[in-house]
This record gives C-alpha cells, sequence and structure tokens, in this order.
C-alpha cells in the first residue's frame, strides 16, 4: 500500500524557514488529498494544512494561517509544507496524511501517515 516519507525538519531560529517534503509511492498520488498535521510533547495532535487533489484548493489551521502554505506536485508524487516566520510554539514532530477523496482538517479521516519529521524552533 501507499508510504508516506517526511522530509526537511530540522532546527531553526525564530524567524527562520523551512519547507518539509512527503514523498508517496503510489502512482495514483492524484487520487489523494494530503495534509500536514503537528504533535507537541504533552499535547494533542494539531491540524496544519491541507490540500485537496488540485492544488487550487487549500485550508490551514487558525495558528499557521499566513506563515505556512501546502502545495503538491502531482508529477512527483510530492506534497510540500513552506513554513515561514517560525516561533517557538511550532517545535513539534510535523506528520504527512493521504486519503482518498475530499480533504479534511480531521486526523481520524486520513488512513495512510508517515514517519513524521521533528521541527524545532528556537528563541
Amino acid at each position: 500500500q501507499v508510504q508516506l516519507v517526511e522530509s526537511g525538519g530540522g532546527l531553526v531560529q525564530a524567524g527562520g524557514s523551512l519547507r518539509l517534503s512527503c514523498a508517496a509511492s503510489t502512482r495514483t498520488f492524484w487520487r489523494y488529498a494530503m495534509g500536514w498535521f503537528r504533535q507537541a510533547p504533552g499535547k494533542e495532535r494539531e491540524f496544519v494544512a491541507t490540500i485537496s487533489r488540485s492544488d487550487s484548493s487549500t485550508y490551514y489551521g487558525e495558528s499557521v494561517k499566513g506563515r505556512f502554505t501546502i502545495s503538491r506536485d502531482n508529477a512527483k508524487n510530492t506534497v510540500f509544507l513552506r513554513m515561514n516566520n517560525l516561533e517557538p510554539e511550532d517545535t513539534a514532530v510535523y506528520y504527512c496524511a493521504g486519503r482518498l477523496g475530499a480533504h479534511s482538517t480531521l486526523g481520524y479521516e486520513y488512513n495512510h501517515w508517515g514517519q513524521g519529521t521533528q521541527v524545532t524552533v528556537s528563541s
């Protein structure tokens, strides 16, 4: 079945930027809505961003709106998360997720998940 592999995490200073990538091992990537979620130590999993099968439809969590941008390249079977103006509160493990059909803000509606990549923002 489809596998998702995140990359691009790391340590950055507040105000800096990172771009996360998620590579999918399926030839039908275009059929999947994709999302990014994150989980900080001691906190519940939080919705970050989602994108439809077409890159014309996106939705963002309130805490990242205006700073993060989700995009996809169906020809490369890859979804991206550009993170600008990072804050210490953005520190978390970031997970890539996929589901057939419409995009969603609800984690339980996704049935494919990556292993996560750590993002740490220092002050």
